[in-house]
């Protein structure tokens, strides 16, 4: 039976907002009139490329979207692509933004030629015209994510209907496992974020959505269950204070995309090295340490799934702006 809606509307956000200013030390900024409140966790994030070589060879622009938090992201995706790239004769420009869609925007325009981009941008169809995925991440032997519903350890919560007038984290807009799947809970119970929730925030990022659980910012918030467990075996500071109360059903994992202008050589000479990275020694240490096995050829099916979470929430879609 579907959970009767509020009669009113999320309260204002100021108490919360403070209390991530004062403990997190990031940026935050209101929705102001929106109808939907979104706090941005970080500074907008609008760089120029940044070269993790400096020779005379060509370069590649690769965008990594922000499944993590920039510096991390930098940290954790340099050796990769620094990998690949040297041994295609390029050097890298990693070009950061901090929304998917900022991503997936200059994908279109043809600025960026690589790209590690989120299943649910990928799936949406936007600026698919100009993008096709070329590689899926094994991980722990298969090439499927889920999505965590997490709460923090102390707190008594078992359910996401226990979450009902509660404080909430949502990643990126366009995140499937951070916004998609949890609204697509939402619709089964026949409700909506603005309703069900006392304030929902955007963290943009999966490590800060952890951290708001962990420091009691948020009651709950949706994750990439890969993010989860590679910071629970690697480093669970935070993760350690949380807790995984439900568990989606699988999709196929965040894709590797090239552009379609790039060269059918380049391509083709891009698609063998990221196949066969795990063989070589490097290669294998390098997908290692960001827990992968290995990459495969993408499988349309494999994102089924969340085509049809889209079918059933796209009229209900939560965007920053409040659309």
């Amino acid at each position: 039976m579907p959970l009767q809606p509020h009669a009113e509307r999320p309260r204002p956000l100021m108490p919360f907002l403070c209390a991530i200013l004062m403990l997190l030390i990031l940026t935050t900024a209101c929705g102001g009139e929106s109808e939907y409140r979104k706090v941005a966790f970080e500074p907008r994030i609008e760089t120029e490329p940044v070269a993790t070589h400096d020779t005379d060879r060509p370069r590649m622009q690769v965008a990594v979207a922000a499944m993590i938090s920039p510096r991390e992201t930098f940290i954790y995706y340099r050796e990769l692509v620094d990998y690949l790239l040297d041994r295609l004769g390029y050097d890298a420009e990693l070009v950061q933004r901090k929304t998917y869609e900022e991503v997936n925007a200059l994908l279109a325009e043809g600025a960026i030629d690589l790209a590690f981009i989120c299943t649910g941008p990928f799936v949406d169809g936007q600026g698919a015209s100009s993008f096709e995925a070329i590689a899926t991440p094994i991980v722990r032997g298969e090439p499927f994510y889920r999505s965590y519903l997490i709460v923090h350890r102390e707190s008594a919560f078992q359910s996401l209907a226990d979450l009902e007038g509660k404080d909430f984290a949502f990643t990126d807009p366009d995140s499937n496992t951070g916004s998609f799947v949890p609204r697509f809970w939402l619709n089964l119970m026949g409700t909506t974020p603005d309703i069900f929730f006392n304030n929902f925030t955007f963290t943009y990022s999966h490590d800060n959505s952890i951290m708001a659980v962990a420091k009691k910012l948020v009651d709950g918030a949706a994750v990439d269950g890969h993010m989860w467990d590679y910071y629970q075996q690697h480093n669970a500071y935070h993760t350690s204070q949380t807790r995984v109360i439900r568990v989606s059903e699988p999709f196929g994992s965040p894709p590797v995309v090239v552009s379609r202008r790039m060269d059918p050589e380049l391509k083709s000479a891009l698609i063998q090295l990221i196949l066969t990275m795990h063989e070589d020694p490097e290669g294998h240490r390098i997908l290692s340490a960001l827990s992968i096995d290995r990459f495969t050829a993408p499988e349309s099916q494999w994102y089924d799934p969340v085509r049809e979470m889209l079918q059933r929430i796209g009229n209900t879609r939560v965007s920053a702006d409040g659309a």
